[in-house]
């Protein structure tokens, strides 16, 4: 082999790899896409999630989506089965209620915080952002509003300044979804209408003991409205349909 078919050669290899090599862009895509549809309730537990089917739904090749899936699983957003697959997380009731008894603590952690440090100018937003939940919720559109609810929570904690509590507060909210989906009763859990503007009145009048007891009851009336004593439901559906795919593959953004 000469010097000169032995240098195409190896670039040839080299232009191979990085062909292969999936994109920080694609991966971070589907990526979001999966985390999103977790917290839209759309991905139920004990699904299996095969690589040629969402390299399918999402025109990409099966290395971005098995980096995505990695990433999920950092998250514990799935769990893989050797010899089976990857699948949905499906929380225990045990693993349910250990979730919620976290949220309790990190919560009253954070409006504690909020008593302390917030103005109108960061209460304008979070007020917004309740209304517009509401509006959603009288309107029937129930997983807007859902997808509200969570976004309070966490924004709530990111405007509080404290990092460490956020990043605490966005995994097991990111977790939430599956365990309502595992273990909720017949009527879908939601946040009582006015649970959150309470908060924010306690917090806007630096009320710490209200604001605390008010988180408090707010989380409670979220585990109360499951059943975690209970095993869950599966669910058979074309991957592409629950991640809003079908139809549009390959779209940028997910």
């Amino acid at each position: 082999m000469s010097e000169a078919q032995e240098q195409d050669g190896v670039a040839a290899m080299a232009a191979g790899k990085a062909a292969r090599t999936p994109s920080t862009e694609e991966t971070q895509r589907v990526f979001e896409s999966l985390r999103n549809a977790v917290l839209d309730q759309r991905l139920p537990p004990g699904l299996q999630l095969k690589e040629q089917a969402l390299a399918d739904a999402f025109g990409v090749n099966r290395a971005v989506v098995r980096q995505a899936l990695a990433r999920l699983e950092i998250y514990r957003l799935v769990t893989h089965a050797p010899n089976r697959g990857v699948f949905v997380a499906h929380p225990s009731a045990a693993e349910g209620r250990d979730l919620f008894t976290a949220r309790r603590y990190i919560e009253t952690a954070i409006v504690e915080l909020a008593v302390e440090r917030f103005d109108d100018s960061d209460l304008a937003p979070l007020r917004a952002l309740v209304r517009r939940e509401r509006e959603a919720y009288e309107a029937g559109e129930l997983r807007k509003a859902l997808r509200l609810s969570i976004d309070f929570h966490l924004q709530l904690a990111e405007r509080v300044g404290n990092t460490v509590l956020a990043a605490f507060l966005d995994e097991i909210v990111t977790r939430t979804p599956l365990v309502v989906l595992a273990h909720r009763r017949e009527s879908p859990p939601t946040c009582m209408l006015s649970d959150h503007e309470h908060i924010l009145d306690a917090i806007a009048a630096h009320d710490l003991e209200r604001a605390r007891a008010l988180m408090i009851e707010h989380v409670g009336h979220l585990e109360g409205r499951l059943a975690l004593d209970r095993g869950g439901r599966g669910a058979d559906a074309g991957i592409a349909r629950l991640l809003g795919l079908d139809g549009d593959v390959a779209k940028a953004g997910g």
